[in-house]
């Protein structure tokens, strides 16, 4: 869903710590024990020689409480950060095939001042501010408690994770008074990757371009929701890149690489979704939570190995960057991506006639991760993982009753599928997620048809099916390969939507 692609943003600025953590802890006990401790080098200023840090060191200068005695970095030890830049910054041309095109500023700075950057950027950012709206359709959704305080989380998680950022704006990377450096040379490889990523394509406007701000359109039309997952794909292209440097810099004392050691790459992203012993709030948050902020540099991380793999260094970064992904399907299925996939546009409806006794609150794609997250809380991950890349698209669209804003927030969704039996076996899905997301929940039999009481044990869903809870009726509506679904939206409405969605098309008389 679009909302989290801010969160995503937002979170960037602060994993790559938790990241390197991660990585550091999970190969420690093996792959870094066989290398050397001093290993040969042909070439100073491309060949890192970073090392592997005792278990004890691990646990310097990362906090999770912000008030804590921390111990700084010496002056000296800055200086040879400092220095260590460019050496660095050659290691990742190198393996990148991105070009130097000019010096990288370089600062460094406390965590105090990179809270304050953080937070600050979070109140202004008027995405983030989406993001704030759409908690609820979130919650809506089940995906987050209903008591979850999302604003406070992120501040929380903020100061929990913070940690070096290269700056777009500025062009410069910050470096940490408070982080051990032999952990922020594996860091400074992920962010100086976006250097050279902004050198050659200017970042900040090459995460801007061709992404529709869905707020401003009256009537979205379905290219708009096509194209509103396009920061998202792009995200994890950066990202994904990122890590992809970040693996080899660790490797490369040993003459491996992310290809020839994939097993490297698969233990790191398993513990990104667990966390350090030191980050409480991401241990603690809630699935979908973790699986949208790690999406980026899990999934990110297998776009790029599987593009490396079929396509070389050029088709991997340069001419990625130079044409990318526009869908979580095209990262999550690389091969997708390659062939040129292009799905057939998604049907709308007239928005503002449907709702116009409500009004819009948001509006926006639900992608194939957003599916595949869906799928795993409510049948888990092995029904997730079958049943996501059936996926052939979706959205949703919310709305609040005019002049009632206490009332329950309604909402459309439809999803089309690869199949109409894999459109019932999600619909199906759907429909067990109700007893666990409301309090009551009622079938409303039609003709004689025998409800469907047992949620639980149902494995395919056909037709039109109607609930009723304490927030409003629920309608689950399965036609062909197509699914539609309303939630606290009142029957008129929900009829209209229907007819306009599920009914042939008539052409134009001439």
């Amino acid at each position: 869903m679009d909302p989290m692609t801010e969160l995503k943003k937002l979170y960037r600025k602060s994993w790559s710590v938790l990241a390197v953590a991660a990585l550091l802890v999970l190969s420690a006990s093996w792959a870094w024990a066989q290398a050397p401790a001093q290993p040969p080098q042909t070439d100073n200023a491309t060949t890192p020689t970073p090392r592997t840090p005792e278990p004890e060191q691990e646990q310097k200068g990362a906090s999770a409480d912000p008030g804590s005695q921390e111990q700084k970095i010496s002056p000296k030890e800055a200086e040879e950060l400092f220095h260590d830049v460019d050496q660095i910054l050659q290691f990742a041309s190198k393996d990148t095939g991105l070009p130097i095109k000019k010096e990288v500023k370089r600062r460094l700075t406390s965590r105090d001042e990179v809270v304050a950057y953080l937070e600050e950027t979070m109140a202004e950012d008027k995405d983030a501010q989406r993001l704030r709206r759409s908690e609820l359709v979130l919650k809506k959704f089940g995906l987050l408690p209903r008591d979850f305080d999302l604003q406070s989380f992120l501040v929380t998680l903020l100061r929990e994770q913070v940690a070096g950022y290269y700056d777009m704006k500025t062009k410069t990377v910050n470096l940490l008074d408070w982080i051990e450096v032999e952990q922020q040379r594996p860091v400074l490889a992920h962010e100086l990757t976006h250097a050279l990523q902004d050198q050659s394509f200017g970042l900040e406007k090459w995460m801007k371009a061709g992404n529709t701000d869905l707020e401003e359109k009256k009537q979205p039309t379905a290219t708009d929701i096509q194209n509103d997952e396009i920061s998202e794909a792009r995200q994890a292209v950066i990202e994904g890149q990122a890590m992809v440097v970040l693996v080899d810099y660790m490797l490369a004392p040993t003459g491996q690489s992310i290809l020839a050691s994939p097993q490297i790459a698969n233990a790191l992203k398993e513990g990104m979704l667990v966390g350090t012993a030191d980050s409480v709030e991401f241990k603690n948050a809630p699935i979908f939570l973790k699986e949208e902020l790690t999406f980026p540099y899990r999934y990110g991380l297998d776009f790029e190995a599987e593009l490396l793999r079929s396509g070389g260094k050029e088709k991997a970064f340069a001419a990625t960057l130079g044409n990318p992904p526009r869908t979580t399907r095209q990262i999550m299925e690389p091969k997708t991506y390659l062939a040129g996939e292009s799905l057939e546009p998604m049907r709308l409806p007239d928005f503002q006639r449907d709702f116009k006794n409500y009004e819009r609150f948001d509006v926006g794609a639900i992608g194939e991760f957003d599916v595949a997250i869906l799928v795993d809380q409510y049948a888990g991950a092995e029904a997730s993982h079958n049943l996501y890349p059936h996926w052939r698209g979706g959205y949703y669209y919310a709305a609040r009753p005019k002049g009632d804003p206490s009332a329950p927030l309604a909402m459309l969704y439809v999803s089309r599928w690869s199949s109409p039996e894999k459109a019932s076996a999600f619909a199906a899905i759907y429909a067990q997620s109700l007893a666990k997301r409301y309090k009551h929940v009622h079938e409303v039999t039609q003709g004689g048809r025998d409800p469907s009481d047992n949620l639980e044990k149902l494995e395919s869903l056909t037709g039109e099916h109607t609930w009723l809870t304490e927030d409003g009726p629920v309608v689950i509506d399965v036609k062909g390969d197509g699914v539609l679904i309303t939630e606290s939206l009142d029957q008129p409405a929900t009829e209209q939507l229907q007819h306009e969605l599920f009914e042939p098309v008539t052409p134009p008389v001439r």
